[in-house]
């Protein structure tokens, strides 16, 4: 892996973890405005919205970068849109971030031909 699709992949794991958090305080600020007189919905949409679009650039951009197939794409796109799926993105590209570290290690010591 290359330093630009790795710089890729981190970037959109940086960012999911946020997008989850905003998308349930979102939910919750939905559910309080309906029942009580607080209503802080726009400024949570507008904070959503803006680290969803973040997600889907950097999703696009990692996609474009690491190849990935389209079942992969999808997953990571799905992820997006279900309210705690950041959480579950993120850990997916740690894990995938740490093999291709590792991978990458391999092939510099000549243990591997990966």
């Amino acid at each position: 892996m290359d330093l630009k699709t790795a710089s890729a992949l981190r970037r959109l794991r940086l960012v999911s973890g946020p997008e989850a958090i905003s998308f349930l305080l979102l939910l919750v600020c939905s559910v309080l405005k309906r029942t009580t007189d607080f209503n802080a919905v726009p400024v949570m949409g507008m904070i959503h919205g803006v680290l969803f679009v973040l997600y889907v650039v950097f999703w696009a951009d990692a996609w474009n970068r690491a190849k990935w197939p389209l079942k992969t794409a999808a997953l990571y796109f799905v992820l997006s849109v279900l309210p705690t799926g950041g959480f579950f993105a993120e850990r997916m590209l740690k894990r995938e971030a740490e093999s291709a570290v590792i991978a990458s290690r391999a092939r510099q010591e000549g243990i591997v031909g990966a």
